[in-house]
């Protein structure tokens, strides 16, 4: 016999990316008396890598947990950038309602429709906040217009567009119904979510039931599942099988060692947990995402839909520079291996593939973004390798037409770069579809692009609209093969020769375009140092000394003036590298190369 379990609410939070889903879970986590009244608390308390804490963003999606009147709210803090798209999509099975942020002055962006979809998608009640109530700018009026006008663009049901809107200003705590009341406190939120946010139900009866919907990874006790429990009751020390709606063929005889739930940012020891509660169960090595644990007698796999398949890839190298492990801890084969293999335990959108050489795999990712964390990561591990540019995968449709990844672009810039942006998009084949006025003398373009023709353009975009555009992508789904496109329009600036680099070998070389590196750095014969001003590679010896004579020229005593070298972040470099060229990252630097260092047989295959 089902029941509702009362005592249980289950959310997850979704939002386009810098609405303010995170600092609303810290206020609900504070107003909720997870902390004491003197606790240090830092802000945005569930960004908890070092990644997510300097950019500012979300990455992975995390539990949480708080108490308010006696009911456990459940919450999950979900991603907002397209890239970790996956992270929300699964996330959703374990929760019965969500709270859609919508920022009061942006209003509804690409992101926030992706999101919205896949909650519409799956049914779930949604409460929308209106947070950021107390910016200047702030427009809360309009901007409930135009998310109602996108729940009728996603066809929601009559039910789901009666949702409740809440006003909320994370940042200051506070949360009213209406617009002219007095904000206080979260209040007003708390009793939504339990008024509106159906209780979860189950049969407590039943065989056992657990869906795992994220993996954990801890270097102590290896791999821990978090799902919701969908029926009957699991137990420490019960015998249950892993079974899996996409693969029948799976079916494992486990225990369950330990379990948790979630109270506040900890997790708690458990004996056992029934309908509705969320888990973590820990000492099952052979546990992914998808899964279903159940009774040995009655072994009945919950449905899943599919991780969105990778639309970029990249190949990592073992480092075989002139330089190579000289700054990294870890620089074989087997340690990029492993590495890589491991990160497959808690990515799920990511795929690793051998390739027919042991130096190199192929990584397979969302999008730029979510490929140049995993490399962060890796450096900051210690790990030295090279990557190549990344590159979109083709596929062929049934007709044999070969087919390439489509985004939608919407791009907000003040209305003076509208004829730069539109042009640039269109040499990478891009297609406007739409141009409207988005307030305050900005405009909002609309583009339908390859994945490929936005490689390396979000440098060169804030350089056109000298930091005021806002650039937004989603993935639209395969379309047809557009041509080519030329990526770069300057060539390189090369090495000839290794050394170290001279003031007056640089001073020479900067006359022909912009350098990346100073003086005293090492540098090696195939090395990318600057960019060239003309499309073509050039070699420079940047390693020149002058030459000493005992006659004294006029201008001898004047000093070499060098322009301060542009240095590349991780995003940039990426951008910049070539099809005939490779990133060498290791912990300490960043070096662009060509793939062949030997001048020679570099002309020789440039031949071919």
């Amino acid at each position: 016999m089902k029941i509702k379990r009362e005592d249980i609410r289950n959310i997850a939070i979704i939002a386009h990316v810098d609405h303010g889903k995170t600092t609303l879970v810290d206020e609900l986590l504070k107003q909720s008396g997870v902390f004491r009244q003197n606790q240090a608390v830092q802000e945005r308390v569930m960004d908890s890598n070092d990644i997510e804490r300097e950019r500012g963003i979300t990455i992975l999606s995390k539990n949480t947990a708080v108490y308010y009147n006696g009911v456990k709210i459940n919450i999950i803090d979900t991603p907002g950038h397209a890239d970790f798209g996956g992270e929300v999509e699964r996330v959703l099975k374990m929760v019965n309602g969500v709270i859609l942020v919508v920022d009061a002055f942006e209003g509804p962006m690409p992101q926030t429709k992706f999101v919205l979809k896949k909650a519409l998608d799956l049914n779930l009640p949604v409460i929308v906040c209106i947070n950021k109530i107390d910016r200047p700018e702030a427009r809360p009026a309009e901007v409930i217009d135009e998310v109602l006008e996108l729940f009728i663009d996603l066809d929601a049901s009559e039910d789901q567009l009666d949702c409740p809107f809440v006003y909320a200003s994370a940042k200051t705590g506070v949360a009213i119904l209406e617009l002219g009341d007095t904000p206080e406190n979260m209040k007003p939120l708390f009793e939504t979510i339990i008024d509106y946010i159906p209780a979860p139900e189950g049969d407590p009866e039943a065989d056992t039931q657990v869906l795992i919907s994220t993996i954990d990874y801890n270097e102590y006790v290896g791999r821990i599942g978090i799902g919701k429990v969908d029926n009957g009751t699991i137990k420490v020390n019960q015998d249950v099988v892993i079974v899996n709606a996409h693969d029948e063929s799976k079916y494992n005889r486990v225990k369950v060692s330990k379990l948790y739930e979630f109270d506040g940012l900890k997790k708690v020891e458990v004996t056992e947990a029934t309908v509705g509660s969320i888990v973590a169960i820990s000492g099952i090595s052979d546990i992914h995402i998808g899964d279903t644990l159940c009774s040995p007698e009655n072994p009945q796999a919950i449905p899943f839909q599919k991780i969105s398949e990778p639309t970029i890839a990249m190949q990592f190298i073992v480092n075989d520079s002139p330089l190579a492990g000289q700054e990294g801890k870890y620089v074989t084969s087997r340690h990029l291996r492993d590495r890589l293999f491991r990160e497959l335990n808690t990515d799920v959108s990511l795929r690793v593939e051998e390739t027919d050489t042991t130096e190199a795999f192929k990584v397979s990712g969302r999008g730029e973004l979510h490929l140049s964390v995993l490399i962060e990561n890796m450096r900051r591990e210690g790990y030295e390798f090279a990557v190549s540019k990344a590159e979109v995968l083709y596929h062929t449709d049934e007709n044999g037409k070969k087919t390439e990844p489509m985004e939608r672009a919407i791009v907000d810039v003040p209305e003076e770069f509208s004829g730069t942006v539109i042009e640039k998009l269109s040499t990478r084949k891009g297609e406007l579809l739409n141009m409207s006025h988005a307030g305050s003398g900005y405009t909002r373009l609309e583009f339908m692009i390859p994945a490929r023709g936005l490689i390396g353009y979000r440098g060169e975009f804030l350089t056109d609209t000298k930091g005021n555009g806002i650039l937004n992508t989603s993935f639209e789904g395969y379309g047809p093969y557009k041509g080519d496109i030329q990526y770069r329009k300057q060539g390189s600036l090369i090495a000839f020769e290794s050394g170290e680099a001279i003031t007056y070998g640089l001073f020479n070389a900067q006359e022909r375009g912009t350098l990346f590196i100073g003086p005293g750095e090492k540098v090696y014969s195939g090395m990318v140092i600057g960019q060239n001003g003309k499309p073509e590679d050039v070699e420079v010896n940047v390693c020149k000394r002058k030459q000493l004579t005992n006659t004294r020229s006029s201008n001898a005593d004047e000093a070499l003036r060098l322009t301060p070298p542009r240095i590349l972040s991780l995003e940039q470099a990426l951008e910049f590298i070539d099809t005939d060229e490779l990133l060498e990252v290791t912990p300490k630097s960043l070096r662009i190369r060509k793939k062949i260092l030997d001048p020679l047989m570099r002309k020789r295959s440039n031949r071919k």
